[in-house]
């Protein structure tokens, strides 16, 4: 205890500013400078709309979790709740050796869990333990959903006890590998969509951070709690295509279920009716709808009405307009498919993407709605040398695009698209394939057909990536071992 009129090392959290005061504070020039031409002139409703109500309730705090005189407070340990890391040794070193002796009782924490303690001679009354998930990109899926449950369960916990103020530390330590940024993300959606839906009870969330982790908090904070209508608008193409469910969780594709209405049954009118309906979309249809018709402005080309440079202008205004349109809409259950995603890097070090043919259900989803997510989330990707790898695995008729989506998709596209894209593996190939994609790349699009490169089997395509650098469907694998034998690494060599 301090002495009697000794000033207290613990900080009030009532002393602290809001995130919303902090607005004057952060007055600076917009995220993306180029944000109003992204915008135009229409208006897209953002995911996290501008809440003040919550962002009163939300403190960013660049100092010791421990020193926090609030409800509760949260420690970052390991599975036995004997971690060594900074925010676990200020906890314990303030806390007194009680803490430890009461550790020993919970026997231990699994990765993703909360547990609650007593603050003993901390500020706060509780300590809430939670254990972060190691990360690798091979597992990247089963990552994000651990890290989620942490900061569900503790807020979970939280207004189970009825605390009015919880501090956060950042859960994902440096020496579990969890990218930074990436977890920042989860975390910030994650409390949001807590205090939006469950968070009546409590009055303050303080995201204690340090100064190494206080820009990137910054950076992202007004993406989830913009603080006003010109930070909604501004941060509105930086928020990511993957924004989880209605709770923050991410959406895992196993977990989907597709159920027909009355399975089984089909009248014989239906199927008619059903023709009719299908015939009278035509042309109606949001994909027959897309903005900047391309086979309109090369006759323009033509006929002199439109010089080049004005043409190049015409399409990096179109492909904006789809940028924004991508970045306002709700996209979680394309991103659901798992079919497009981000993994490690190639032997040159440029990053790998993975599409997924067989998870793509072609006549069950909205066709512009995937476009919109692949143009999102290659978007930044792309302003860098990548390369993709298509896995054509066991996929069916109704997994192939249409070869006038990918024409259009091809057209859509910034020029950087194409520029950094390096390779296209394409493993699996069937016979078919090779004739649809030869014929598409030779009179269709110009400049891709040197960058496909055929792999019959998964020893070839590790010759180029490293198997720890890509995160290869479990289906895909157990086929390539059936067909091609067991992956022996001893086998594999460099480029």
């Amino acid at each position: 205890m301090d002495p009697l009129g000794a000033r207290s090392q613990f900080i009030d959290v009532q002393t602290l500013p809001t995130w919303q005061q902090q607005l004057g504070e952060d007055v600076k020039e917009t995220p993306l400078n180029q944000s109003e031409s992204l915008l135009g002139q229409e208006a897209f409703p953002s995911p996290f709309p501008i809440r003040p109500d919550i962002n009163r309730k939300i403190i960013l705090f660049t100092g010791d979790v421990a020193l926090l005189n609030c409800t509760s407070i949260v420690n970052t340990s390991n599975e036995s709740l004997n971690d060594k890391n900074p925010v676990s040794d200020s906890i314990h070193q303030l806390a007194g050796p009680e803490l430890r002796d009461e550790l020993l009782k919970l026997k231990g924490c699994r990765t993703g869990e909360a547990k609650l303690t007593k603050g003993f001679n901390l500020a706060a009354r509780f300590i809430i333990h939670t254990v972060g998930p190691k990360y690798k990109a091979k597992y990247r899926t089963a990552a994000e959903s651990s890290l989620y449950s942490c900061y569900r369960n503790i807020m979970q916990l939280a207004a189970e006890q009825s605390m009015a103020s919880v501090g956060f530390c950042v859960v994902s330590t440096t020496k579990r590998g969890y990218p930074l940024e990436d977890a920042t993300h989860i975390a910030l959606r994650t409390v949001r969509r807590f205090l939006e839906n469950h968070g009546n009870s409590l009055e303050a969330v303080v995201f204690t951070v340090s100064d190494t982790e206080e820009s990137v908090y910054k950076k992202l904070l007004p993406l989830y709690y913009p603080r006003s209508e010109e930070e909604e608008k501004a941060c509105l193409p930086l928020i990511p295509a993957d924004i989880g469910n209605s709770e923050g969780e991410p959406v895992v594709p196993e977990r989907q279920i597709r159920i027909a209405e009355k399975p089984g049954t089909l009248e014989d009118d239906s199927e008619e009716e059903s023709l009719e309906l299908d015939l009278g979309q035509v042309g109606n249809h949001a994909f027959a709808r897309m903005e900047g018709d391309v086979d309109k402005q090369r006759k323009q080309i033509l006929q002199g009405q439109m010089s080049e440079a004005a043409m190049q202008k015409q399409h990096q205004r179109n492909y904006n307009r789809w940028l924004c349109r991508a970045r306002a809409e709700d996209l979680s259950d394309i991103a659901a498919l798992k079919a497009l995603y981000q993994t490690g890097v190639d032997m040159c070090g440029r990053t790998v993407m993975i599409l997924v043919g067989r998870n793509i259900p072609v006549t069950l989803i909205d066709i512009e709605k995937a476009l919109l997510y692949f143009i999102h989330v290659m978007d930044h990707i792309t302003v860098k040398e990548y390369v993709m790898v298509y896995f054509h695995t066991l996929t069916g008729e109704h997994n192939h695009l249409d070869s006038d989506f990918l024409k259009n998709l091809y057209d859509i596209v910034d020029a950087k698209f194409k520029k950094n894209l390096k390779a296209f593996y394409f493993v699996h190939p069937t016979f078919r394939s090779k004739v649809s994609t030869w014929f598409f790349t030779t009179f269709s699009v110009s400049g891709m057909k040197d960058k496909v490169r055929y792999l019959d089997n998964l020893q070839q395509l590790f010759t180029c990536i490293k198997p720890e650098q890509i995160d290869i469907p479990p289906f895909v694998l157990e086929y390539d071992a059936r067909v091609n034998g067991p992956y022996h690494s001893s086998q594999s060599s460099g480029l």
